[in-house]
């Protein structure tokens, strides 16, 4: 039976609405940014899933829970499916975005894909907070081995992310004051964690069944 071109064109408008739904789906089941942000233990109260994902990838990797922390609320706010906003052209028409970056971490495509190459797999996601974490960690120990940076220097740490560690190594951070404000801000963020998370950290090591607040420890 012959497809007329008004049923094809609805049956094309179908497809599309449908691919749509499941792409917002993706985000609609997406965990809400915490409400507290300023404050590491509400955080984790509020998603406790996301202090084993940190505390996986501090064991991995080396780089603190509270500046993994840090990096995603200055990347994303803590937003799983966040991209940077669209350009106009002409000044009304929706254009390209000015990079790749997606996610929690904010990851580019290429240095994504070199960490999934090298330890994430073709499975890891962005919008995936375990993934993201362990993304940080995983970027962090190469900027460590690349730059010389301690892994307990959030300033510098960020400098790097943001800049590429070749960038970080040239300097270019040098002369851009949104870049150098952006790092004192995660270390200043980061130095906030930090002193925050002893307060309440047990609560979230009790990953047994048999286990209960505050009578397990990690």
């Amino acid at each position: 039976m012959r497809v007329s071109a008004v049923n094809r064109s609805w049956l094309r408008l179908a497809v599309m609405l449908v691919l749509l739904g499941s792409l917002s789906g993706c985000a609609m089941f997406a965990p809400a940014p915490p409400e507290r942000q300023s404050n590491i233990c509400e955080i984790f109260r509020e998603q406790p899933d996301w202090y084993d994902a940190a505390k996986a990838s501090e064991q991995r990797w080396g780089t603190p829970i509270s500046t993994q922390m840090a990096f995603i609320e200055r990347e994303s706010s803590f937003r799983s499916h966040v991209r940077p906003p669209r350009t106009y052209l002409l000044g009304f028409i929706p254009w390209k975005r000015p990079s790749s970056a997606y996610g929690y971490a904010q990851a580019l495509d290429p240095v994504w894909g070199e960490y999934q190459d090298d330890v994430g797999g073709i499975f890891a996601s962005r919008s995936d907070m375990e993934d993201a974490t362990d993304f940080i960690g995983w970027y962090n120990a190469r900027t460590q081995r690349m730059t010389g940076v301690s892994l307990n220097n959030p300033r510098h740490l960020y400098l790097a992310y943001h800049q590429g560690q070749g960038g970080y190594n040239r300097g270019s951070y040098r002369g851009k004051p949104a870049v150098l404000r952006a790092a004192r801000e995660v270390a200043t963020n980061a130095s906030r964690y930090r002193s925050q998370l002893p307060s309440c950290e047990a609560e979230f090591q009790c990953d047994a069944f048999y286990q209960v607040w505050p009578f397990c420890r990690g």
